[in-house]
């Protein structure tokens, strides 16, 4: 049976993830080594993990669903009638980030990326409220070809 890792994955600019079950190699020199394949299906996952988050989008959170869709800081800005430094302000958690504009957030997400979720607009909304600190999100990475949220 191959052995198995939690392996913090910061590179995708979060501290707060975790991805269980993958397995381990030995490269050429011996060193234990993972692999992470199938980046754009971890990365949805990651995504899904966030929207259904039970407590509000922490800045870093928010920058990285924002670089998922592929938006600008004034294109996310335009979506919820805030200018692009607002956006930024948000990012940086300098101030927190409004419910409302929020929530949108996280609908468009599970729009535009075709996310899972079982929960409506008002659900979703009752999801945006700040939190003292951040969610974890916990990835099973068992089968990297269908990568899954975990509950925190």
């Amino acid at each position: 049976m191959a052995k198995t890792k939690v392996y913090r994955y910061t590179e995708c600019g979060l501290d707060n993830v975790l991805i269980e079950g993958l397995a381990v190699v030995r490269d050429d020199d011996g060193d234990e080594v993972i692999t992470l394949p199938n980046i754009n299906g971890l990365h949805r996952a990651i995504a899904e993990s966030i929207v259904n988050s039970p407590s509000g989008m922490t800045g870093k959170e928010l920058r990285f669903i924002r670089t998922e869709l592929g938006r600008t800081q004034a294109e996310m800005g335009k979506l919820v009638h805030r200018d692009h430094q607002s956006i930024g302000r948000w990012e940086r958690s300098e101030c927190p980030m409004e419910g409302a504009a929020e929530a949108l957030i996280r609908l468009f997400a599970i729009e535009q990326l075709q996310l899972r979720t079982e929960d409506g607009a008002a659900e979703i909304s009752s999801l945006c409220v700040p939190a003292a600190s951040g969610n974890r999100h916990i990835i099973d990475g068992h089968d990297p070809k269908n990568y899954r949220p975990q509950a925190a």
